[in-house]
């Protein structure tokens, strides 16, 4: 049961809140319950949603974007964050099941892919006190300073969606998945 109960529907949310709202669901086909919960907050959703937004303008491609957030819902413990990420990779960024599984245990079958989750579980795990050698292994993967900075960024956006879904214990409304163990 959710210690933060979502504004059940559109209506039940903030005003400020419904024009985000309404443009999630004309995207998504619905409002998943992280967003009814974070536009709560006005601030909170226009501020995701805004760098969600950033984000998705970037450089990373969807597929790399997808195993990072898995990874780290995986790392963090979060039911919510692994099963939506776990969905949105098979269903929008097309990665087949053991690709998703690889990325839940830090790994990737394409060698570049890897560099840039084990790069992001190294900034989650050290709280950024990442060694050279990470950013050594990531540029030698190919990125550039720009990218680093993007993965960066994803493990801050997926470490705060995944922080709030285990505060306020959100429902899962994807298929659902367990990650193996909390942070």
């Amino acid at each position: 049961m959710p210690r933060i109960p979502a504004p059940a529907t559109i209506a039940d949310a903030p005003a400020a809140s419904r024009p985000l709202l309404e443009a999630v669901e004309r995207q998504l086909g619905t409002v998943p319950n992280l967003f009814r919960l974070i536009g709560a907050s006005p601030a909170a959703l226009e501020g995701h949603m805004g760098l969600s937004g950033a984000l998705g303008k970037g450089t990373l491609s969807l597929q790399t974007r997808q195993r990072v957030a898995v990874a780290i819902a995986e790392f963090n413990g979060c039911d919510y964050c692994l099963s939506a990420h776990a969905y949105l990779a098979k269903h929008l960024a097309k990665m087949d099941d053991t690709e998703i599984a690889a990325s839940r245990d830090g790994h990737s079958s394409d060698p570049k892919a890897e560099a840039a989750v084990r790069f992001a579980l190294a900034v989650a795990q050290q709280r950024g006190r990442v060694a050279d050698a990470d950013l050594d292994a990531v540029r030698a993967a190919g990125y550039d300073d720009a990218q680093i900075v993007e993965i960066v960024q994803h493990v801050a956006l997926n470490t705060w969606t995944n922080y709030l879904n285990l505060v306020a214990r959100t429902d899962i409304d994807f298929p659902v998945l367990h990650t193996r163990h909390a942070a």
